[in-house]
């Protein structure tokens, strides 16, 4: 029976995802979209590396990493972003990578790590929070960071996260040269001001509709719906939109499943399931996005 030491620690979490990978399969085969995808993971256990960082694990086109503290790991997200971004092959390819990273109390075993602090890390990067060429984290980490550093950060308000009670807030780390409309990541954790009710437009075809918090509109074939789309793809009852939670709400109802893309981030397959909106985007009905379709449902987010 094998010994299974355990240790617990505070350390930063780092997840950083290829975006982009899906498409790089679909145009050049499973190969060398492999090939091009280690390579990624490669350069950014080499960036983890000069900051202290240790690779845990790698998951498809996922890296998770540790590093001793927040700074470490701050650093090395900007220093992963400017790596891929500054690469003619990568870039070529359009790859481009998400990083979510948290910092908490893990449990370490065995060389991995466990615990709600990785769990918040992973919803950082998630393609619901997070976007390509982005870099998410907790507001709770980036306290404490000297502005020395030349970090700078904007906040993204308080969110919703699986598992978590209250609403967390967080930043985006800004790492490139624009950083006009920033605050310094020693200003992020000043008292949050009461933000205004949340507002959300959807425009399908000419139809514009806006709904506030507390609305509920439903989508589907049903005449009774709040917008009826008439196409054979599309369910009686296909999906909900409403606000839970701190924000508004996609469930997906329907036989064929919902497609919604977030700003340039890859399409995610909502199905019997639900994922929130934000910022603006669009969802595809029954069937994934097809170009410039004129049955996708626009949509833009407001506080």
């Amino acid at each position: 029976m094998i010994a299974r030491m355990t240790e617990r620690r505070a350390l930063t979490i780092l997840f950083a995802d290829v975006s982009g990978s899906t498409r790089l399969f679909e145009t050049h085969g499973d190969e060398v979209a492999r090939r091009l995808v280690g390579c990624v993971l490669i350069a950014l256990a080499e960036v983890a590396a000069r900051h202290g960082g240790r690779v845990v694990k790698t998951i498809g086109d996922e890296i998770m990493c540790t590093f001793p503290g927040p700074v470490h790991g701050l650093l090395a997200a900007t220093d992963m972003q400017r790596r891929i971004k500054g690469d003619a092959v990568f870039q070529q390819d359009n790859l481009a990578i998400r990083i979510g990273l948290h910092h908490g109390d893990v449990l370490i075993e065995n060389d991995d790590v466990f615990g709600d602090a990785v769990n918040t890390a992973a919803r950082m990067a998630d393609k619901t929070l997070a976007r390509r060429d982005q870099i998410v984290t907790t507001a709770s980490t980036a306290l404490g960071v000297s502005n020395t550093t030349g970090l700078r950060t904007r906040s993204l308000g308080a969110v919703r996260v699986l598992g978590k009670q209250a609403p967390i807030e967080i930043v985006d780390v800004l790492w490139q040269e624009d950083v006009a409309h920033v605050t310094t990541v020693q200003r992020v954790m000043q008292p949050v001001e009461e933000c205004a009710r949340a507002h959300l437009m959807l425009r399908f075809r000419s139809q514009v509709f806006e709904l506030d918090e507390g609305a509920a509109f439903s989508i589907g074939r049903d005449p009774a719906s709040s917008l009826v789309v008439e196409t054979e793809w599309v369910s009686r009852n296909h999906a909900l939109i409403e606000w839970k939670r701190g924000y508004f709400m996609l469930a997906d109802r329907s036989t064929n499943g919902t497609w919604l893309k977030i700003g340039g981030d890859d399409e995610l397959l909502v199905h019997r399931d639900e994922s929130h909106l934000r910022r603006s985007g669009t969802i595809s009905l029954g069937q994934a996005h097809q170009g410039d379709s004129v049955d996708l449902v626009h949509f833009q987010c407001a506080e």
